[in-house]
């Protein structure tokens, strides 16, 4: 069967001066269509240097990376272009919403690059947004909405173009506790209508709401499995940690 995401043996590496940094160190990884997988690790683990390359944002210094097929790592970048805008659908941090734009003009914007009619954007706009219980909101400009109102309309957008892959970049790090539930809830909900959703985060407790769990460290996969195990969000080497945080009465890191 063929992967919806397969990465071969992918390296990612950057002279910065004299060091030689290995971002992704040999990463061999495949996502199927309808999967709702996590990628986990702390700063400089590698998991946003995986998703540029996911996303098609950037591309491996060696290896290969072939999405629906295609072979995309050794693209130009207007041929990268061209593959984001038909396969990919993202949600960010910040939302990037431009704010003279209202919900539907928001919605809309990555279908207009795509070339569709004003008759077609608008429809797509307005079932996106139905999808995430904002239609109602389409006349609103961004400062008209809450953080979590704008998320859902990040993920309108993402949903608009009908992608094969949701990326979803830390989508709740702007967010309130419960705000940031609400937005994981409708991920949940998207996997369960059978979009493939992709979440990149460095929490463990945002983690543990995907079904699979890709743990990254030092630019290698440690765990890749059912986000049910316990090994999914223990993170390996924590043992000093541990021991230095019981000493001081504190929860051991990683767990």
């Amino acid at each position: 069967m063929e992967h919806l995401i397969e990465l071969k043996d992918v390296y990612k590496i950057y002279q910065m001066g004299e060091e030689t940094v290995h971002a992704l160190d040999g990463v061999t990884l495949t996502i199927d269509q309808g999967e709702f997988v996590a990628i986990v690790g702390s700063s400089g683990s590698g998991k946003s240097t995986a998703m540029n390359i996911i996303g098609c944002l950037d591309v491996p210094t060696s290896g290969s990376y072939h999405l629906g097929g295609i072979d995309v790592s050794t693209m130009e970048d207007d041929q990268q272009a061209e593959i984001r805008n038909k396969m990919l659908g993202f949600i960010f941090q910040q939302y990037n919403l431009i704010p003279k734009l209202n919900v539907l003009e928001n919605v809309e914007l990555p279908l207009l690059y795509a070339g569709l009619s004003a008759g077609e954007r608008k429809e797509r706009a307005l079932r996106s947004l139905e999808r995430v219980g904002l239609r109602d909101k389409w006349r609103n400009l961004p400062s008209q909405l809450s953080g979590g109102q704008q998320q859902r309309v990040s993920i309108a957008r993402a949903l608009a173009g009908e992608p094969s892959v949701i990326l979803a970049d830390e989508p709740t790090g702007a967010l309130d506790s419960r705000t940031g539930r609400e937005v994981l809830s409708f991920l949940k909900k998207l996997h369960r209508e059978g979009d493939t959703v992709v979440l990149i985060t460095h929490d463990n407790s945002i983690a543990v709401k995907a079904d699979r769990i890709v743990r990254l460290q030092d630019g290698r996969i440690v765990y890749d499995g059912d986000s049910s195990d316990p090994q999914a969000v223990v993170q390996p080497h924590d043992d000093e940690s541990e021991i230095e945080d019981d000493t001081f009465g504190g929860e051991a890191v990683g767990v």
